[in-house]
């Protein structure tokens, strides 16, 4: 027989009879627990606000205004005094409409709806822009309908009147194509649907977006000073790249640059601005500056200023393939990501870029929409704050 021995569990409440032994309460059967507590579950309904949404959800049911007696038989659970309260607390939110003592549920505001056309996803600043404003739509509970302009008169056309007729209750338009505004804009205000023009101009439109202008500006204050500090002021040529020769108003920043060059510089001949129109894409900017380069092959210094960033990362592409990076200063507009990583590791032309702040468009551009359709009186231009972005200059 083993002796070992049966392990014991000691009590610790005298008050209690011994415990038997581990084994041989492990041999008993299981006795039967009986509670008349519920299992305790922790819920995080508010009660008062349940009871509110039942009193909506039974008007919502009624087909004719009902009184505050009807409610209270219907919910006698619910405090008449409660009931009273609930009632006049919708009714001054605008959710119940009141006639004397009946009340009746209004027709829940419909959900806004803004129409965005774009100039083109292709275009990295254009891209950003549009994720902005769809993440901000979402978060405010917009209704966004996009069209995708391809940098086409026609399709800024046939997106206004497409938008127009899809419902749109606000339209925001972001196109470069000049010759197609007039008619936009007056298919959009003849349906009586308010429009948002972005960085562009569209007649009757509310401007939102850069001061082009002075971020031209800012641009050739940077390459004045680039100028100064490495070439002890001298320069040949200063190059304006034209984003589009379809739209004045971005192409302003050009004029802008050339105005903060002439500032610093007043001595440097009218006839040394030369502005080329390289088109918006990379490749057609790369092919023009590529040209003027050869063209110009004993130019020592030249300053180039672009309408954007995909203008000045082809002309840099130009300039490296001349071998003419140590006599070259470049800036961009928009400070597109790309852009960034190229001034980060700068060893040659590329000096800066003004930044438009693309990711703070989105939530302004809702916000300003939404006070236009309230009513609440807007101002014609919006201008978003820019800065300048330069990595290396002294």
């Amino acid at each position: 027989m083993d002796n070992t021995a049966i392990p014991t569990v000691i009590d610790k409440h005298p008050s209690r009879p011994p415990r038997c032994s581990e084994t041989y309460i492990s041999s008993l059967p299981k006795p039967e627990i009986y509670s008349t507590k519920r299992p305790s579950q922790r819920t995080y309904v508010i009660p008062m606000l349940s009871k509110a949404l039942d009193i909506l959800e039974a008007l919502e049911m009624e087909k004719e205004p009902v009184s505050l007696e009807f409610l209270a038989r219907q919910h006698p659970q619910i405090a008449k005094s409660t009931i009273y309260r609930v009632l006049q607390t919708f009714a001054s939110r605008g959710y119940l409409a009141r006639n004397e003592t009946l009340y009746s549920r209004l027709a829940r505001p419909k959900r806004m709806r803004f129409g965005f056309a774009g100039q083109s996803e292709k275009n990295p600043f254009a891209g950003a822009v549009v994720a902005s404003l769809r993440s901000a739509a979402m978060t405010n509970g917009v209704e966004l309908m996009e069209r995708d302009n391809q940098y086409s008169n026609a399709g800024c056309v046939r997106n206004s009147k497409d938008l127009v007729a899809n419902g749109a209750d606000m339209i925001i338009g972001f196109q470069i194509e000049e010759q197609s505004a007039s008619l936009v804009g007056h298919t959009i205000s003849s349906a009586g649907i308010p429009l948002i023009t972005v960085d562009t101009s569209i007649p009757h439109a509310v401007y939102f977006g850069v001061d082009n202008f002075k971020a031209g500006f800012e641009a050739g204050e940077l390459l004045a000073k680039y100028a100064r500090a490495k070439w002890k002021g001298t320069v040949d040529w200063v190059l304006g790249l034209n984003a589009s020769d379809r739209c004045s108003l971005v192409n302003s920043r050009i004029a802008g640059s050339f105005e903060g060059v002439q500032t610093h510089f007043p001595r440097v001949s009218l006839d040394r601005y030369v502005q080329l129109n390289v088109g918006s894409e990379r490749g057609s900017s790369a092919k023009v500056v590529g040209e003027f380069l050869q063209s110009h092959a004993l130019t020592d210094r030249i300053l180039i200023t672009a309408a954007t960033d995909t203008s000045a990362l082809g002309t840099l592409q130009a300039v490296r393939d001349a071998s003419r990076e140590q006599h070259t200063a470049i800036v961009g507009q928009e400070g597109i990501p790309e852009m960034l990583v190229e001034l980060r590791g700068r060893k040659g032309a590329l000096i800066g870029s003004v930044s438009h702040e693309a990711q703070t468009y989105g939530p302004q551009l809702i916000q300003l929409g939404v006070a236009m359709l309230r009513g609440h009186i807007t101002h014609p231009y919006n201008f978003v704050q820019h800065k300048a972005v330069v990595f290396g200059l002294a």
